[in-house]
């Protein structure tokens, strides 16, 4: 169970008390446009978001399908690192100190960064909690030594084909939340299987107290409300990243880029909130 009681702990907490569940937007940093990610954000929690999720872009990002893997090539391409996510956290916090936001990534860039510097200026940015796709829990010991000194999270994936022996592994390091990704093979691949959600998460329930977030294939209002009947929080990337890329490449201005973006976020928040309460804790 996670000690932290920082934004994550207390979102979470403030969700279940309303008997509501969490809207978790994916984005990456820089894509489609270098400079909308901070705005992009803004508008997202005003939308419904919950959590924000920022991507950093990297080159080989292996878990990733097509729609996200491109996005992830023209971030790049605009010459954003690492580095330059944390400025966006750092940017967003200057009007929002109340939403939590977390870094998923790839391990080479933070190991390049060392862990000590990259847990300093993490938290120096406001950061929350990060989430690496290929860092195994037998290796994060280094770590989450520096993640608990700078008071952030850590978040591992759990996938459909973990034994329940290997998840149990995994959430005693996890903090924060447990992202369980709701399809084998990369984000934006195949279609929900809510039974298969349903038990996979009461599988990862067994293990820890922790909320469970569910991602990979919520792509509108219907597919987040199935899956948040089951889970304590919707994860929604890949639908996300291809409607910006799409208006970004038939012209559309970064205004109404961001509008699309907060559209598609304020259906989601609609159909998760469609569900029946849960009854509020107390």
């Amino acid at each position: 169970m996670s000690e932290n009681s920082g934004r994550i702990a207390r979102r979470f907490a403030e969700l279940a008390e309303a008997g509501r569940k969490a809207v978790i937007p994916y984005l990456v940093a820089g894509d489609p446009m270098r400079d909308i990610s901070v705005p992009l954000m803004h508008r997202l929690v005003a939308a419904g978001a919950d959590i924000i999720e920022l991507g950093v872009p990297f080159s080989d990002p292996m878990a990733e399908g097509p729609t996200i893997q491109r996005g992830h090539e023209r971030a790049l391409d605009k010459g954003v690192r690492l580095r330059d996510a944390l400025a966006m956290v750092a940017e967003f916090r200057k009007d929002d100190q109340d939403t939590p936001v977390l870094l998923m990534g790839y391990a080479n860039p933070v190991v390049g960064m060392g862990f000590a510097k990259f847990a300093d200026q993490a938290r120096d940015a406001g950061l929350d909690a990060l989430l690496t796709v290929d860092m195994p829990p037998e290796e994060v010991e280094a770590l989450n030594v520096e993640l608990k000194r700078g008071g952030l999270d850590n978040i591992f994936l759990v996938a459909p084909t973990t034994p329940p022996e290997r998840v149990e592994k995994i959430t005693e390091v996890a903090t924060g939340f447990v992202y369980y990704v709701s399809l084998k093979g990369v984000t934006g691949a195949g279609h929900l299987d809510v039974d298969s959600v349903a038990e996979h998460v009461a599988t990862i329930r067994r293990f820890t107290d922790l909320p469970v977030a569910v991602g990979f294939g919520i792509k509108d209002a219907e597919s987040a409300a199935l899956v948040a009947r089951e889970a304590d929080g919707v994860v929604v990337g890949s639908a996300l990243v291809q409607l910006m890329a799409d208006r970004a490449a038939d012209g559309a201005s970064e205004a109404e880029i961001l509008e699309a973006a907060a559209s598609l976020l304020a259906d989601i928040r609609g159909g998760v909130d469609s569900i029946e309460p849960l009854q509020a804790a107390g």
